[in-house]
């Protein structure tokens, strides 16, 4: 099976209620007069990550898209967990993480390091805690919201693309994203539904309106300038921007410095529209 009916088969166990029925960008249990927030994510190495990867930039990121799931909460960080998978490049490994901690102010609880042959694989859990109850979840969006994004789209498909080229151009964007922590804590007590954008503009955007059992109409003018000339479609599909995603009332825009790109309408027959017509294709990226 492929990544859609492996999580509808999980939906079969028992879930702990803060598992938000495996719809949301992380878990949110509350402990103690507590709320916590808890994420995994994974990188495969020709997946997700070159196979010539710069081991201090996958560590960087490994880091940095759980952080991006807890920004989509409003959330705090308090630490992370990292499983590592030993190769030739430990110390750069270990020189990223220092770098991506300390520019988060973010702790090393502990984790795993294992050897074995073959594809590498990392693996990290973020931990925070919330500021802002409820916590923002995918679903919640409303009739009549407006449709927010937090930035810039389509930077990591061209710093890859660069990358692949040889050509010298940025790519700072795939290899370190920006998780966009403080925005999510100032978006978290105005929006009614959060994530952020890591499988592509378009996919994410229709989960969304599925959680929430909307329909979203997205106005590609309104995205063009977000994006990279003439690449507007490709990067509404390409992901791995780990900018925000929201729903919310009026005036966010001027409030925040996000950017209005669509709105919330009652459910239809397709999750997301795209000048008022269902996109054609694939809307974004889901392992096979």
């Amino acid at each position: 099976m492929n990544e859609i009916p492996f999580i509808e088969a999980l939906r079969s166990l028992p879930l702990h209620p803060g598992s938000r029925g495996l719809a949301d960008d992380a878990a949110v249990v509350n402990m103690g007069g507590e709320t916590i927030i808890l994420t995994h994510d994974t990188l495969v190495e020709g997946v997700h990550v070159r196979e010539d990867e710069d081991a201090a930039d996958t560590a960087w990121k490994l880091v940095a898209v759980n952080l991006s799931d807890l920004a989509a909460k409003g959330a705090k960080p308090l630490g992370v967990l990292v499983s590592h998978m030993l190769g030739g490049d430990d110390t750069r490994f270990i020189y990223g993480l220092r770098e991506v901690l300390g520019a988060y102010d973010v702790s090393l609880l502990g984790g795993d390091t294992v050897r074995a042959e073959g594809r590498r694989v990392w693996g990290c859990t973020a931990i925070g805690t919330a500021t802002h109850a409820p916590v923002p979840a995918r679903s919640g969006a409303k009739p009549g919201d407006v449709l927010y994004i937090g930035g810039r789209i389509g930077e990591a498909m061209l710093g890859l693309e660069a990358l692949r080229n040889g050509s010298g151009d940025d790519s700072l964007a795939y290899r370190r994203p920006r998780p966009q922590l403080e925005l999510g804590r100032r978006l978290a007590p105005q929006v009614t539904a959060m994530m952020d954008v890591s499988d592509g503009l378009l996919l994410d955007a229709a989960r969304m309106a599925d959680a929430s059992g909307r329909t979203i109409a997205i106005d590609a003018a309104l995205v063009a300038p977000l994006a990279p000339p003439g690449r507007l479609d490709d990067a509404m599909r390409w992901g791995d921007d780990y900018v925000l995603l929201a729903a919310g009332p009026e005036g966010l825009d001027r409030e925040h410095g996000v950017t209005r790109i669509g709105t919330i309408e009652t459910r239809g027959e397709h999750s997301v529209l795209l000048d008022n017509a269902p996109p054609e294709g694939s809307l974004g990226y889901t392992h096979g």
